[in-house]
């Protein structure tokens, strides 16, 4: 069942959508090979429940002053702070023509090099693939049961992919893989040599000064003799 979201065309733009998002109104642009960009306006709650469940790779309705349109979630700009999406773009999708999406990849099973304390290192969160949109995957599963050795590896060939479906990035492209656990090393300060300071300040007195060299002594008694 395809999930539905309502929309209105949108005729503030610019400066005046900061008012729309006090609102709780998102600004959103719709657009696609047979359909003219359209500056529209959604409910900024009703769009993040529905981009949290199909995500940006299941086709959504979007129903635009009661006409349906069948489209991707293109784009999401977030506010940098809050994270919560505040622009988004819709591609609007033409029956039987093929596109290309990045679909999230979900990290299942248990590695039994990661259980001997070797690290997991995951690569890529997402692939790039190619389908019809009414047969694009909502996620795709990596296993990583099959990393079993330190150095073993998933590449985007690994990936089980839904038939009908292509995949677009790079097979070889590295998803996981085990690397050796590296012990930390706790850097030790050596202690400071009191001889040496002790010279230094030694040499840093001044003439005259309480301890100062025999050069300090001379001068002061030729100073004193001036006095006189």
């Amino acid at each position: 069942m395809i999930t539905e979201l309502k929309a209105a065309k949108r005729t503030k733009t610019g400066k005046q959508v900061s008012a729309l998002r006090a609102a709780g109104i998102m600004p959103a642009v719709v657009y696609g090979p047979k359909q003219e960009a359209t500056a529209v306006e959604v409910s900024a709650r009703d769009f993040s429940k529905v981009l949290e469940k199909a995500g940006e790779s299941t086709v959504v309705n979007l129903s635009i002053d009661g006409e349906g349109h069948n489209v991707l979630i293109h784009e999401v700009d977030r506010d940098p702070i809050t994270d919560m999406p505040r622009h988004a773009d819709f591609y609007a999708i033409v029956k039987g023509q093929k596109v290309k999406v990045h679909v999230p990849l979900v990290f299942v099973g248990e590695s039994a090099a990661v259980k001997e304390g070797a690290n997991l290192v995951k690569a890529l969160h997402e692939i790039e693939v190619e389908a019809d949109p009414m047969h694009l995957p909502h996620e795709l599963t990596a296993d990583i049961s099959l990393l079993s050795a330190i150095g073993t590896q998933i590449t985007a060939h690994d990936i089980t992919l839904p038939a009908g479906v292509i995949l677009v990035t790079d097979a070889d492209e590295v998803v996981a893989t085990i690397l050796e656990a590296k012990e930390e090393v706790e850097e030790v300060v050596a202690a400071p040599d009191m001889a040496t300071i002790g010279i230094s300040e030694e040499r840093g007195k001044k003439p005259g000064e309480e301890g100062a060299g025999e050069g300090g002594a001379i001068e002061g008694a030729v100073k004193s003799e001036a006095k006189e």
